[in-house]
Formats: C-alpha cells, structure tokens, sequence
C-alpha cells in the first residue's frame, strides 16, 4: 500500500511539472514618425511557466512611451 501512494505521489508530480515548459517572449519597439513605422527587435525572455503564465509575464511588458528617437509603443508576445 505504501508502494501504490508513493508512486501515485510521483505521478501527480511528474504531471504538474510536465505543464511547465519554456516559453520565449518576444517584444518589438515600434516607432511612427512621419515616413511611416519603424518596428525593431527589442528583447526576447524565456519563462519556464504554463502558457497562460508565461502570456500574462508577457503582456506585463507592453508599454507606450518616448526616448531619444521618439514615441514608441513596445508590443510583446510568446513566440508559437
């Protein structure tokens, strides 16, 4: 019986920590000026979460703002 709930405990592990895998969050600063956009890349992050964990640290780093070349806007998504 001991041998049955120790193997249940490792299965219930084994299945939670299958859920976690790495996930790469790729943001890309736009630019708009007046000769249109200008998107360059801007970071990449690797979480290790679940998906939707992984898409919500994510999204946190999208963002509006301005710095020396101008107004931009920083869009970020997990990579398919």
């Amino acid at each position: 019986m001991k041998k049955l709930s120790i193997l249940g405990c490792v299965f219930v592990c084994c299945m939670f920590a299958s859920c976690r895998k790495d996930y790469t969050c790729t943001c890309s600063k736009i630019y708009k000026g007046s000769t249109g956009e200008n998107i360059r890349d801007y970071s990449k992050t690797t979480y290790r979460d679940s998906r939707s964990g992984a898409e919500s640290k994510c999204k946190g780093h999208t963002e509006s703002g301005s710095d020396d070349t101008g107004n931009f806007s920083l869009n970020c998504q997990i990579e398919c």
